[in-house]
């Protein structure tokens, strides 16, 4: 009996011990990884602009964008799958919070940085540029979504320009199934009429995903980085 007793005692202290390493793993170990990932992706972003390797938009740099605005130049070429081709400031979230942004949701490139749904606009364009990101492991990207506000200034840039969007409606919790949050003119987000949009996607609760929250935003200006960087982010 003390035999058994002993034998399921160890079975107890090694099963908890193997718990503890997935949570020390899940918790900090991912995040590490993750944050190094994302530096590289950023590092690489950074080094195809210096080369002159970006992409133009059709929106008009320097001023400020109209939702009803036409478009002039042809669209420019799909992004490349599971690549960067932007970077992400919120300041709400912190004046050192950036994240690269990379074409596609599937779990190996938002393992990666924010992912864009490809489906959906391109940055800048006429349309809804939507984005996804995890809100605990790899990363720990959107862990504070909750703090943001409407009125809160999201900055991307893609090598050339600054895209300063406003937020508009949110966070707005709903289900998965509510894939109407990132059409062209989003369901539930208050707007009426086409624009040029950004539509911001992460889990809920914090370390489930029975639900979602969603962040609207409108674009409100843009600028070519040789003016310096927009007054969102100058502290």
């Amino acid at each position: 009996m003390r035999v058994v007793v002993r034998t399921v005692s160890e079975l107890c202290i090694t099963v908890g011990a193997v718990i503890v390493l997935f949570v020390v793993y899940v918790l900090f170990w991912t995040g590490v990884k993750a944050d190094t990932v994302m530096d590289d992706q950023i590092d690489q972003l950074q080094e195809q602009w210096a080369q002159g390797a970006v992409g133009p938009t059709d929106a008009a740099p320097g001023g400020a964008a109209s939702p009803g605005a036409s478009a002039s130049p042809p669209k420019p070429a799909p992004y490349a799958a599971d690549k960067p081709f932007a970077i992400m400031y919120i300041p709400r979230l912190g004046f050192t919070w950036n994240k690269p942004v990379l074409e596609s949701t599937a779990t190996k490139t938002l393992k990666k940085g924010l992912g864009h749904y490809a489906s959906t606009a391109q940055l800048g364009q006429k349309g809804n540029f939507s984005v996804a990101g995890h809100r605990r492991t790899y990363g720990d990207p959107f862990k504070d979504f909750p703090r943001l506000r409407p009125g809160d200034a999201v900055v991307l840039t893609d090598g050339t320009t600054w895209f300063t969007y406003r937020i508009d409606k949110g966070p707005y919790k709903t289900l998965p199934t509510d894939v109407e949050v990132i059409d062209p003119v989003p369901r539930n987000s208050g707007y009426t009429r086409e624009g040029r949009y950004l539509t911001l996607t992460t889990c809920d609760p914090e370390w489930g995903h029975s639900h979602r929250l969603i962040v609207w935003a409108h674009l409100d200006s843009t600028q070519p980085v040789e003016a310096g960087k927009p007054e969102a982010l100058r502290r």
